[in-house]
């Protein structure tokens, strides 16, 4: 797992990344630190980060215009801070965890452990670049999710698609439970299927509610299968 810190306190920062590396134990790389928003977006564009531990507040800089970029990001992101008042708006943007200062090392053992994990609060957003700025696009909206290479492509309900900078493993593990991946190439929602159909050649499809076909990989029909039937 590797962790980006970004967190403008030396002590802060050291002791954060001391208890992160007791956490992860031997074997795992050292977490890098961080202390401004420049530095942090440098580091984030090379996408070799999996777990973003953020302050809010650095040094006068607002630490929710780092978070809403991160929020397109395909890694995940934890604030650790004591602006505790923002918790609601940092969960809105798809944070996995708030860290509330001062913290002790059982709570942020919780929320590394809920990495990679459906036990965080579910996601009800996936954000978006888009003109410039970032997006966020209610999982309500979304038809179904097509994979694009090292990213996912957002069919939406009323037309259009989206871009999300996530891969479709990455929002596999991050999606809520009723999403499943039907084929290496197709996430939708359980509940937005209507049935499924064969064809010639044995092929398997799921028709969804709005008339969409989607191909099922024959590895993932016995899932889809029981999931339909539960």
């Amino acid at each position: 797992m590797r962790l980006l810190i970004v967190e403008d306190e030396p002590l802060a920062a050291r002791r954060l990344a001391r208890l992160c590396e007791q956490q992860l134990g031997p074997g795992a790389p050292p977490p890098r630190v961080c202390a401004s928003l420049d530095e942090a977006r440098a580091l984030m564009a090379g996408r070799d980060v999996d777990v973003l531990l953020l302050d809010l507040n650095l040094s006068g800089e607002d630490g929710f215009a780092l978070l809403a970029e991160a929020a397109t990001g395909a890694f995940q992101t934890v604030v650790v801070s004591a602006n505790t008042d923002q918790a609601l708006r940092a969960f809105e943007l798809g944070v996995l965890d708030f860290v509330p200062k001062p913290y002790t090392p059982e709570r942020l053992a919780l929320a590394l452990a809920r990495v990679g994990s459906r036990a965080a609060t579910p996601l009800r957003t996936l954000a978006v670049r888009k003109g410039g700025g970032v997006v966020l696009v209610p999982l309500d909206s979304v038809a179904y999710i097509q994979g694009a290479g090292d990213y996912a492509e957002l069919v939406l309900r009323e037309g259009g698609t989206e871009l999300s900078e996530k891969s479709l493993e990455r929002l596999e593990q991050l999606l809520p439970a009723d999403f499943l991946r039907i084929h290496r190439s197709y996430l939708v929602r359980v509940t937005d299927i209507r049935e499924l159909v064969v064809s010639e050649g044995s092929r398997t499809a799921v028709e969804l509610r709005d008339g969409t076909r989607l191909p099922v990989g024959r590895s993932r029909l016995g899932v889809l299968r029981k999931r339909l039937e539960a």
